[in-house]
């Protein structure tokens, strides 16, 4: 059984940007509800379909499979709201590595840093731009942000 266990924090300062690879992301929802998802991605030039399971504490069920990018394309006209674009960068970092994603259109000006886990409990050494955690904050998962764009309540804050 694919595990994904992860922390996810809001950044907070320009430090990382020079740091590692970019690559852009498009990715939209074709199912979500009672906390799974159904996500197609076109990253680069790659894209995977990917089904999650509900969230227990910070791991949950994960299964990813790459497609075609012009069936991702055709598959992303069928999803339900908005598709999220971003730009997403890697960094490693000791044994671990960071993904940076910065949110365009409706969410431009969210950045948060994600980093996956082999095990729940592992201690992660948070880098100096890594700011608060919202791990289990529901506002900043990629499929509620579809329907809730971070503009949106950011403005109501």
């Amino acid at each position: 059984m694919a595990l994904e266990t992860e922390r996810k924090f809001l950044v907070n300062s320009e430090a990382w940007r020079l740091l590692g690879n970019t690559v852009p992301y498009a990715q939209g929802y074709l199912s979500r509800g009672s906390g799974r998802t159904v996500r197609v991605r076109i990253a680069g030039q790659e894209a995977f379909l990917t089904i999650k399971g509900p969230v227990i504490g910070i791991t949950r069920q994960e299964f990813e499979y790459p497609i075609p990018v012009e069936d991702a394309r055709s598959m992303l006209a069928l999803c339900d709201g908005p598709v999220i674009e971003k730009t997403r960068t890697t960094i490693p970092i000791g044994s671990h590595v960071w993904e940076v994603d910065e949110f365009a259109g409706e969410n431009t000006g969210l950045i948060v840093a994600e980093v996956e886990l082999n095990d729940p409990s592992e201690r992660v050494d948070k880098p100096e731009w890594v700011g608060s955690e919202v791990t289990g904050d529901p506002r900043y998962y990629n499929s509620n942000l579809t329907v809730h764009p971070y503009g949106k309540w950011r403005e109501q804050s």
